[in-house]
């Protein structure tokens, strides 16, 4: 498949899933392809229970943190991780079942939501660096309830698909310590593809922490390319993983984000909370995804 093709059917789909423009040899049917609810793992929540709510004085941002905010710092720390949406869709409610799992396990989650009376437009890398700044602020701020709170030095970015170019776009930013890339990764540019609709693999020297790239396998037109992108990083600890039958869309709109959140939060316990538990899902030759039969895994750089 031309990769020109493939890099600008993973921008395609909104949230409301309106397509932009719908080029040859990608349909929505692939775009949505989803592993099949029956029968896959349950969404694992935290031990906290999650308010989500707007960022005040951002009206683009949304939140979701722990509702009671006393064990942290005392007991635990409140990371940061900030979502880039399927389709660089600028609202992530389609998300907020998998974005409350992840923030349920003692995490700060923002995501993009339209502006009231703002023009129709797509997310992009700025709204994103937007959330880290307004972390930053939030922690600084007198009265604010997450004052002094805030991991501001564990910050990670995630996205699905076309959020996904956006967490390798803002990789470069020297705050974010780690991204997640779900069903997405970097594109050598085609010959007359448009500008600016992936990263190419001039991005990768640019990121300085741990890189997840996930994918849904064979059904999954990214399959390829987020292989490839693990190919091409040689010099930070990486981990793929190929879910059997997920498709494009995998599990992110399962309840609570099924088995993509569980492999979401387990990233961010042990790289940001040094979590045992949650790092033996990818760390060693045992590890669970890498024993686990509905996975293809590869990593590199990963310590025992």
């Amino acid at each position: 498949m031309h990769k020109t093709i493939v890099a600008t059917a993973a921008v395609l789909l909104t949230s409301a899933g309106v397509c932009f423009a719908q080029p040859p040899g990608i349909t929505r049917e692939m775009i949505e392809r989803s592993l099949p609810l029956e029968g896959a793992p349950l969404a694992e929540p935290g031990p906290y229970k999650i308010t989500s709510e707007a960022a005040l004085g951002s009206p683009g941002l949304r939140v979701f943190r722990p509702e009671t905010l006393d064990a942290f710092p005392k007991k635990d720390t409140l990371p940061v991780m900030i979502w880039g949406n399927g389709g660089c869709a600028i609202d992530s409610t389609r998300y907020s079942g998998f974005l409350t799992t992840i923030a349920s396990h003692g995490f700060l989650v923002m995501g993009t939501v339209p502006q009231e009376g703002a023009a129709r437009r797509q997310e992009n890398a700025d709204d994103m660096r937007a959330a880290i700044d307004w972390a930053a602020k939030e922690n600084a701020r007198t009265g604010s309830p997450l004052n002094g709170k805030i991991a501001l030095d564990k910050v990670a970015v995630m996205g699905q698909s076309c959020g996904g170019f956006l967490s390798i776009v803002l990789g470069a930013d020297p705050r974010v310590k780690t991204i997640g890339v779900f069903n997405s990764g970097v594109q050598k540019a085609a010959a007359g593809a448009p500008p600016g609709l992936a990263p190419t693999p001039d991005a990768l020297p640019k990121l300085h922490g741990p890189v997840l790239l996930i994918n849904g396998s064979d059904p999954d037109f990214m399959l390829a390319t987020s292989l490839a992108t693990f190919d091409m990083i040689d010099n930070l600890p990486t981990f793929y993983g190929a879910r059997h039958n997920a498709g494009h869309t995998a599990t992110v709109f399962h309840p609570g984000g099924g088995e993509y959140a569980n492999v979401a939060s387990n990233w961010l316990l042990w790289t940001f909370k040094g979590d045992k538990k949650a790092a033996a899902m990818f760390v060693g030759k045992k590890c669970g995804l890498c024993t686990n039969s509905n996975w293809d895994v590869k990593s590199k750089g990963i310590g025992e």
